[in-house]
């Protein structure tokens, strides 16, 4: 059998290193198509596993047998949804950083380069099975991430990259003792494993632990990790900073692709390997969600940097898919699982969008627009059905999987999901007072004397062609439900005894 998982995660890897090679201007030809490889190769991926999920089996071989540790990689559902999604991305962040200058001695090919790693490491996050395979590539995509911050951010960049890598260390540091933990608790079985599957397959479909306190704190290393990733108030704090100082295509694989490790590593790791613990933990990831979606809404609101903006927002979705995740509702993990996919393309739309509009003014601040739906009807339009994705609106992708969130919440926690639902109200007022203040109203002076070309070709194919892919998830979300509803079933039926009792319901659910 052709070993196609470990094909697609390695072939942007070795994109990257061909560019460390003198290959100078030909440098971006030969990164951008190693990313279209990759989209080809996950196309691929994706016809097999709909034709018959057997055509696309389990890869593993032995790597660490002290430890337990193999190259273990595997595809299901939700696994397979962000791989897509992270390939889709790459060419179009790509794409959209074309012609971005050198910064000091910071090259286009270099960008082009840490992009493939982050495009590689985040794959292979997505498609491993072995828990240390995970760790590592969880932890290796800070360090390319860390440079395209600082090597090619603006303003106060370096303190936005460093701040970025601390906060990622800390909580990588914290998983790493759970890492730890559980190879040593694996010692019960008949060898030790970091494999997941193995874990769930030695214990029955069911996952025994011996002593109740050390599960619980093992499972407190992973979560606090992912809650960092994700990220949730109040580890929010690094986001904001560092999506205000990266480049756009920069905040597009941090926000839209690595932060989704978060939820995904949550629903992986700690519902799969912690379901009772998971139960256990809920009440309070419930109101930190709930806090999530609120303050970032409001923070949203209040922010007078088109960046710093979104990077809010995606702090409100994030609570989203965390709610859906700890409810334990096969509807709002399926929700979460899509919302995972559709804030990666609302996400990136709104991003490259407003870089787009930043390159031409010269600023982020919104204070500094003013008409340009005037001066630049079609970068408006764009922009508009961005931030239209962003709040839900019937028709797009996110309103299919926020819908399905907070109906999952409703049938086990009706009151916080009235809670939720304010977040979508806020929503509309953060993304219809941006378009307001940016789009609208007379054209002041700096932006006539600057903003005089409308979108490019090239621009208005990356803007519309993420909007599209959102209108036909929007109009035909059985093509994602297909995949993300199996995968929800499976990650609670392996433990439904566990798992389908609410934390706060007074009665079983049925």
């Amino acid at each position: 059998m052709i070993p196609w998982l470990t094909i697609l995660a390695l072939t942007p890897l070795a994109g990257a290193a061909l560019l460390l090679l003198p290959v100078r201007e030909a440098g971006r030809w030969l990164g951008f198509g190693f990313s279209l490889a990759t989209l080809a190769i996950a196309g691929w991926v994706t016809w097999l596993f709909a034709t018959d999920p057997a055509a696309v089996p389990a890869e593993t071989a032995e790597w660490i047998p002290q430890l337990g540790a193999s190259w273990s990689l595997g595809l299901d559902g939700m696994g397979l949804a962000m791989a897509l999604l992270t390939a889709a991305l790459t060419p179009a962040v790509l794409l959209a950083e074309w012609k971005l200058p050198h910064r000091g001695r910071w090259s286009a090919q270099a960008f082009f380069a840490l992009v493939l790693l982050v495009e590689g490491l985040s794959l292979l996050a997505f498609l491993s099975m072995d828990i240390l395979v995970f760790y590592l590539a969880f932890e290796a995509t800070l360090i390319p991430m860390y440079f395209l911050i600082g090597g090619f951010g603006v303003g106060d960049k370096a303190k936005a990259a460093l701040k970025f890598l601390l906060f990622g260390l800390a909580g990588g540091l914290i998983m790493l003792v759970g890492v730890i933990g559980v190879g040593v608790a694996s010692t019960q079985f008949a060898a030790p494993t970091l494999s997941i599957t193995q874990w769930v397959d030695y214990s029955g479909g069911e996952v025994l632990w011996q002593d109740p306190n050390l599960s619980r704190a093992l499972m407190i290393c992973f979560l606090a990790a992912f809650a960092l990733k994700a990220p949730m108030v109040p580890g929010h704090t690094w986001l904001p900073t560092a999506a205000e100082s990266a480049t756009p295509g920069s905040s597009v694989l941090m926000v839209g692709i690595m932060d989704k490790l978060g939820t995904f590593g949550m629903i992986r790791v700690c519902l799969t390997l912690f379901p009772e613990e998971s139960k256990w933990a809920s009440p309070v990831m419930v109101v930190l969600a709930l806090v999530s979606i609120l303050y970032g809404a409001l923070a949203a609101i209040g922010s007078k940097n088109l960046l710093r903006l979104v990077a809010y927002t995606s702090i409100s979705h994030f609570g989203f898919m965390v709610l859906g995740i700890y409810t334990f509702t096969a509807t709002g993990l399926s929700g979460t699982m899509f919302y995972m996919v559709n804030h990666g393309l609302s996400t990136a739309a709104l991003f490259l969008v407003i870089g787009f509009l930043v390159n031409r003014r010269g600023s982020a601040q919104i204070g500094d627009f003013g008409g340009v739906q005037k001066v630049a009807p079609v970068l408006s339009g764009a922009l508009l059905l961005a931030g239209l994705s962003g709040l839900a609106l019937p028709g797009m992708s996110s309103f299919v999987s926020e819908f399905q969130v907070l109906s999952g919440t409703w049938s086990q926690l009706p009151w916080a999901a009235v809670v939720a639902a304010l977040g979508t109200v806020l929503a509309a007022v953060y993304i219809l007072l941006m378009y307001q203040r940016t789009m609208t109203g007379p054209v002041p002076e700096g932006v006539a004397q600057t903003v005089t070309a409308d979108l490019s070709f090239k621009e208005g194919a990356i803007g519309f062609g993420l909007a599209a892919v959102i209108l036909v998830l929007g109009f035909a979300p059985g093509i994602a439900l297909s995949v993300t509803e199996p995968a929800a079933q499976s990650a609670l039926g392996a433990t439904a005894t566990q798992l389908y009792t609410p934390p706060f319901a007074g009665q079983e659910q049925p």
